[in-house]
This record gives C-alpha cells, structure tokens and sequence, in this order.
C-alpha cells in the first residue's frame, strides 16, 4: 500500500445524510458524499491484509477492495474503475444499498473501526460515470444464440449483461412497466435515486440487450413459446411470495403487503399513475402507521410513511432486540446480529422487540387497533419457540398496518409450474452455480437462493450468465 500507516494515522470518517427536517420533505438521496481529500485519507486506511477478509469472506462478488482501495489513494481512478467493473456489473448500486459485509469481514474491525469500503465503491462508481469511462462493451461477434431472461432485477440485468457480452442475444421479460425489478419498485427513491438505473440501462441497450416490459411470463407468454423461440431460459424472477400474517382481522382494509405499499410511492415519484395497478391506494397521510417487520422492507416501509405524512410509525419485531456492538454469537469475520439503527428509523420511529401480533380489529371493515403482546425465546423440543409473557398484552392505534416480514420463495403459479424445474424444500428452484435439473433452463438470485442481499442476486446472476455460456458453446 502507499500509505503503510494509513490505519493510525486517520480514523474512521462516515458519510453525513442530511438533516432529517429536510430530507423527510422531498424523495432524494439522502447521503452526503465524502470530499476527494478525505476520501483519500479513507482508502489509505486499507492494510493490504496478507489475507483480505472483505474480499474472501465478505464479498459475494469477490470485488478485489484492496487494490482498488490502493489506487484511489494513488488517484488513478480509471484503474479503479476498470477493477471494479471486472468484478460488478452495478456498483452504484451496491455503493448505495448494500450492507456492506466486506466492512465486517475488515481486518480492522476485529479491534477498530472498518475501512469505509462502501462509499470508496460508491465514489468509484459515480466517477467513472461522471468522466464518462462508463461505455458499451460490445461482443466482438455473435453466436446466434437467443436467451430469455425473465426477470429484470439485480440478477436478471446482472445474467443479461454478461451474456450479452458473450455474444449471446438477450431479451430480457419484466411483467412490471419500468425496468429494474425490486431496484426500481421495492427500493425507496430516497435510498436510489432511479435515474441512476436508468443510466445504467443505456449500456445494457447498446450492449445488444432487449427489454419487454409489460409482459408476465407464463400468463402473457406461455413457457412453450420460450422454449419454442430461445436456446435457454434464466429464471430470475426473485422471490415474490410474501410471508402473510394468519391472525383475526388480517382481512381488514387497511392491512397491506410492503410490497404493495412501497411500489406505489415508486410510482408516483416517477410521475406514473398508481390507479393502473388496479389496487387500492395505500397513503399514510394523517394515519397511524405499524409496520409489522424489522428488516430492511420494513425500514422502507417507516421513512416512505414518514415522508408521506403519517401522524406516527411504529416498527415490531418478533425477534429480540440484538446486542449494542459485538456479538459473540457472530463473531469477526462473519455478519455480527447487533443493533443497528437505520436512516429512516432515526427519523422518527418507534421501535418495539420480541412482539407478537395477536389479532387486529377495526369498524365498518377498516383497521382500527393491533393487539399483541411481548414474547420470550425458548428452546423446546422442535427448536427455538414463542412463549407469551404474562400480563404484557398491549394495544397500538393502526389506521395502516403494512406487512414486511419478509418472502418465503419465488412464485410457482404460472412459468414455474409450468416448466417443472425441481423446488427444494423451502420452495426455492434447485440450481447448482445456475444449472437446474430441467434441460435449458437456469435460475440465478433469490428466484433459487430465496430472498437475499442486491449483491448476492449480481454475483449468481454473472455465475448462471457463465453457465449458460459454458452450456450454449458445448
């Protein structure tokens, strides 16, 4: 490394957001980036660790951060650039929505505070954009080959990209009317903004890929057509299937998939209508607002009703609430379960642990209250259960109740059913690196690993991309 002490030199500086009274105001990004001198200092930080952990252990996509850590320090940020591109094909998008596993698999952060490899990745990635290094790579010949990818998120563009690269020609199918998948319509504009998909999307354009929108695979196109009219199929349709609430009043209006509330806000920040959904408009304008899940859909979920107005947020969790700092049950390098307090929790969310929704009751058909109660984890014979502590029930005030505890597996009626690929027991499809049991037919990101991190979904969607090439040249 250039800076052999960079790691006692400069601490740790992470990036600002701006002031919560503004940001709730509008839909922008919210982060503050680094200036380029402090940025330096940051990636002088790096060790060049004889074994680098962030790289090995906590980067799905084995971005090579040491090196490109080195040459932002150096300034040669078009080798940087071109090193991080060699790993990941989005890494505006990670840069800004990843949780960042490299940071905890840093080798500083057994005793100190991590490297900032995120923001560099994120600043790295803004760069080679804004001096125009980000250009078409074009397949220097075409093999003849047709390949359907259904599924427009991180996997599907992910697969699309590399394939098309190859040589291969690609057609991408998204039942949505925007590209992008759970990029453009499951993340929040304040998290990504979605001009910086739409960017990204020329390249793939001019790279030779091919977009339908608009077009549900296995209702508008039936998997005979795909068969008929492509040499392979990648399934990277994600998974779909949301984890439901069986409780009393789960059928009251008022109650809402996540994943219904949050596309909706997508919609009307780009200025397209929500009534073409042929849903019920979701608004927390003025309304009491719980939000029954403490991931990241759930965190979505409290700054989109925030920003929308709602007269109060609150968050329950079912687990219970995690250790401040380490954690010697996941310990370094792994992903440490601590507390952790998101951006749009610190804007004005009340959060509950180890709860359990009992029952919601309303009037005339609507929401009105949540009845719950604390809970405690106990080992029994079938493993980890619920156990209700006495005299804990409470009840919330619920105008909106939105449910985002997460997605079970991709969606079997219609294409999956239809083709007849294997599922395994959580009902995920059975891919080995890509490769279902069904001849021609692959499957990359959550559609086979279940619902997971946007990085994971890129780096099976470059492996599956491969195993279709291996597959298509034989």
């Amino acid at each position: 490394m250039g800076n052999p002490t960079g790691f006692v030199t400069f601490p740790r500086t992470d990036i600002g957001h701006r002031p919560i009274a503004e940001r709730i105001k509008d839909w922008r990004e919210m982060d503050l980036p680094l200036v380029t001198r402090t940025l330096n200092e940051q990636a002088a930080r790096c060790m060049d660790c004889g074994v680098p952990f962030c790289h090995a252990v906590g980067c799905p996509v084995k971005n090579r951060i040491p090196e490109f850590n080195d040459l932002v320090y150096r300034g040669r940020w078009r080798e940087a650039a071109e090193n991080l591109h060699s790993t990941n094909n989005f890494p505006e998008i990670t840069g800004r929505v990843c949780p960042a596993p490299c940071e905890t698999a840093c080798t500083l952060a057994i005793n100190d505070d991590a490297v900032n490899i995120k923001h560099i990745e994120y600043q790295i990635a803004e760069r080679a954009f804004a001096e125009g290094w980000v250009v078409p790579i074009r397949a220097p010949r075409r093999t003849g080959k047709k390949v359907a990818v259904v599924g427009s998120g991180p996997a599907g563009l992910a697969a699309a990209q590399q394939l098309a690269r190859a040589g291969h020609e690609v057609v991408v199918f998204e039942k949505h009317d925007r590209i992008g998948g759970l990029l453009r319509y499951g993340i929040p504009d304040f998290k990504l903004e979605k001009s910086v998909i739409n960017r990204r999307l020329e390249q793939l354009v001019a790279e030779g890929v091919r977009f339908e929108p608009g077009v549900s695979v296995g209702e508008d196109l039936s998997s005979r057509y795909l068969r008929r009219s492509f040499d392979a199929i990648c399934l990277c349709m994600g998974a779909g299937q949301p984890r439901t609430l069986d409780v009393a009043g789960a059928e009251l209006d008022g109650v809402h998939l996540a994943m219904n509330f949050l596309p909706q806000q997508n919609r009307r920040v780009a200025g397209d209508s929500v009534a073409a959904l042929g849903q019920p408009l979701i608004d927390a304008v003025g309304k009491h607002v719980v939000v029954i899940g403490g991931g990241d859909t759930g965190s979505d979920c409290v700054g989109t009703s925030i920003r929308q107005g709602a007269a109060s947020v609150y968050q329950l969790e079912v687990l219970p609430q995690p250790p401040e700092g380490k954690n010697p049950e996941t310990p370094w390098p792994h992903w440490p379960k601590i507390m952790r307090t998101s951006s749009s929790q610190e804007e004005g969310c009340q959060r509950r642990w180890s709860t359990l929704t009992q029952s919601l009751t309303g009037r005339d058909g609507r929401v009105e209250e949540l009845h719950g109660c604390e809970i405690d984890w106990v080992e029994g014979p079938k493993g980890w259960e619920m156990k209700p502590r006495p005299e804990t029930d409470f009840t919330l005030k619920a105008d909106l109740v939105l449910l985002a505890m997460g997605f079970v597996h991709v969606v079997h009626r219609g294409l999956i059913e239809q083709l007849s690929v294997k599922l395994n027991g959580r009902g995920n499809v059975v891919a080995s690196k890509g490769v279902t049991a069904t001849e021609g037919v692959f499957a990359a990101g959550d559609t086979a690993r279940g619902a997971s991190l946007v990085v994971h979904a890129i780096n099976e969607g470059r492996i599956t991309a491969a195993a279709i090439d291996r597959w298509l040249s034989a």
